[in-house]
């Protein structure tokens, strides 16, 4: 069971393996360990022009609009042109690696390269559930990920994320994209580790108390919140403030590496970029739910609300428009911005976007009971929530609201001066899934990574995914074309162990109202940690942080194909399955070997299940000192520093 593992203070194991398994751990072909572990470089373009204040100034010479969300911007569409050239050749190596017998991906991709829209188009989609989903979604990116060690080795899936054109999170999984590309596209190893230096996951250090001092953070707990209180103050100055500014600062020293958790980077900036416009990372989307103050949130009656590099909005038929992101907080009516008004940036910052996202963990801040937090940081969180009430304080407030007089027609913020919108999750489609179901993204695969605590114990039980499904069928409308496989409910997905493994939903496409994906469902299950804690924990030691990210690579990898050999070959398959469709292609028949064993087949059993307690499957990593993952650095260059004996982990 364990809801909370009891940890002392860093790693050992005990697996059931055997030693003679060891597999060498030499460096992957994409780089070499100390490219792993190398420092992080400091951000480029920390370009707010005023830390955490947003600021008026001279607008371009087009001045920037809304648009209509009839297909993608010029700006996505441009830049997937140069990501397609990237995502080819790392797909086609990835392929002839995953041993599909009697398939040879360089024929197939040559004998396609004249149409290339005919070959894979791959997503990545990380579930909320705060920091266990930031940690186990970071194993599973961390076992996609060619640069990190070892990661194009047999039984290996290092590449997967080299192929993908999207990357999703939300929430806690929306933590995990943000620091990822907000410290230059790093790896998981280098947000861990940092080459022996602090790292920038200093999870061990509460939220409540602030950063360990030291490195790029001087600052003790008292300051860390006196901080956070000007930098927000100066914002409210002009600008409706809410419980999720302090939220989002308060993160930003968690996952930004940068002096007082960088206070001048935005969300936009990604854009400007060098690993972003070169096409050399997946596209990054955030996703948010839009919620009226008292409204219940389900997901027939949400509009989710996604933030990329380049734009904010919706694809939704209510308010159905995007808002040029790095002009958010400018004064747009109706669409436009009137004549001498200025353009606005600023208002995007990193920490705000990933805040608004998780803003169910405002209540984080509004239960510190330590006397290291400053009486006016107190008073100005009691003030916010008098004025909102209880039952609002997950609330991010956007004022001016960018969709102010658009689309009055469809659009329930249009009549709104302030737009509020509150977490990814709340509207129980918890795995970032709406943006890739776009038509015109044209997504073939999503590997959803799954955090979520649907049961008692905090284990996923299918819920987003039933929840999807069920907009995807809602008569209103709200889905607006997009359409998704079927699902069974939560009770088959615990009683048929669809939660406790992979499993592939839409493996017949012609057995769909539309076009959909075919999704690679992957729960956090137990494989070598209990990595079920609370959602609200507020703290993890750094033994307890690397763990949970192993356990999140055993998930997704399936221990490197220990579990099953198969499955590199079956991932691979499914990255395929709807390219084979367009194509013609016979599948082969290993392809069809694995789509027997993880295709949901249809089954159901309904009935109320036993209740989910699982064990691990591997033998549990047993946390101890600091001493042991540290020399795992040092002998073996691990990159996740836990090395599991039998399934070479790295």
């Amino acid at each position: 069971m364990k809801l909370v593992p009891s940890v002392a203070a860093s790693v050992a194991f005990g697996v059931a393996c055997q030693a003679s398994l060891i597999l060498p751990r030499q460096p992957s072909s994409a780089g070499d360990a100390g490219a792993i572990f190398g420092a992080l470089e400091a951000r480029a373009l920390p370009n707010a022009p005023n830390g955490y204040t947003p600021q008026g100034g001279d607008c371009p010479s087009t001045r920037p609009t809304l648009r209509t969300a009839e297909g993608l911007s010029p700006q996505e569409t441009s830049w997937l042109e140069t990501r397609r050239n990237v995502t080819l050749p790392a797909m086609e190596q990835l392929l002839n690696r995953l041993n599909i017998s009697g398939f040879d991906a360089s024929t197939y991709f040559s004998n396609n390269m004249g149409n290339t829209s005919m070959l894979p188009n791959v997503a990545v989609a990380v579930s909320g559930g705060g920091y266990r989903a930031c940690l186990n979604g970071g194993g599973a990116i961390q076992s996609f990920d060619s640069r990190e060690n070892n990661s194009t080795a047999a039984g290996h899936l290092g590449g997967l994320l080299q192929s993908a054109t999207y990357l999703a999170g939300l929430s806690g999984g929306g933590w995990l994209v943000g620091s990822i590309f907000v410290n230059n596209f790093t790896t998981i190893s280098g947000l861990l580790y940092n080459n022996n230096a602090s790292s920038v996951w200093e999870f061990q250090n509460s939220i409540f108390e602030g950063p360990a001092t030291g490195g790029l953070q001087v600052l003790d707990s008292t300051e860390y919140f006196d901080t956070i209180y000007n930098e927000v103050q100066g914002k409210t100055v002009h600008y409706d403030t809410s419980i999720t500014d302090y939220w989002g600062r308060a993160l930003s020293f968690q996952l930004v590496n940068a002096s007082d958790g960088g206070p001048d980077y935005t969300w936009s900036s990604t854009a400007s970029e060098d690993f972003f416009t070169s096409g050399q990372s997946p596209m990054p989307i955030l996703v948010t739910d839009g919620r009226a103050p008292g409204q219940l949130l389900i997901s027939g009656n949400t509009t989710v609300y996604e933030f990329n590099p380049w734009e904010f909005g919706t694809f939704d038929p209510t308010t159905y428009g995007f808002v040029p992101l790095e002009f958010l907080g400018s004064n747009f009516s109706g669409g436009v911005l009137p004549p001498n008004d200025q353009c606005v940036r600023g208002f995007d910052n990193v920490g705000y976007v990933m805040g608004t996202s998780s803003s169910l963990f405002n209540s984080f801040l509004l239960n510190i009971n330590t006397t290291s937090i400053p009486s006016a940081f107190k008073t100005v969180l009691t003030h916010l929530l008098t004025t909102i009430g209880q039952d609002n304080d997950d609330i991010a407030s956007y004022t001016p609201n960018p969709f102010l007089g658009f689309h009055n027609s469809t659009s329930h913020v249009a009549q709104s001066p302030t737009l509020t919108l509150v977490d990814g999750g709340e509207d129980l489609q918890n795995i970032p899934l709406h943006p890739l179901l776009q038509p015109p993204r044209a997504v073939d695969v999503i590997f959803a990574v799954d955090s979520s605590a649907d049961t008692t114990y905090n284990w996923p039980n299918g819920t987003s995914l039933v929840a999807t499904y069920q907009r995807a069928l809602n008569a209103s409308g709200i889905a607006n074309g997009t359409a998704f496989p079927a699902v069974p409910d939560q009770n088959s997905f615990v009683n048929l162990g669809l939660n406790a493994r992979p499993t592939f939903f839409g493996c017949n496409a012609s057995n769909a109202t539309g076009p959909t994906p075919l999704v690679v469902y992957l729960p956090n299950a137990p494989y070598v940690y209990y990595s079920n804690v609370s959602t609200f924990d507020p703290s993890y030691n750094t033994s307890e942080r690397d763990a949970i990210v192993a356990n999140g690579h055993a998930v997704a990898s399936r221990a490197n194909a220990t579990v099953d050999p198969l499955w590199p070959a079956c991932v691979g398959c499914a990255i395929l399955s709807r390219s084979f469709d367009r194509t013609g292609t016979p599948v082969p028949s290993v392809c069809a070997q694995c789509f027997q064993s993880y295709c949901w087949d249809g089954t159901l059993n309904s009935t109320l299940p036993a209740e989910y307690d699982p064990v691990v499957k591997l033998g549990e990593v047993d946390v101890q000192s600091a001493a042991v993952r540290r020399a795992g650095v040092a002998v073996w260059g691990v990159a996740s520093a836990l090395v599991v004996v039998g399934w070479g982990l790295m």
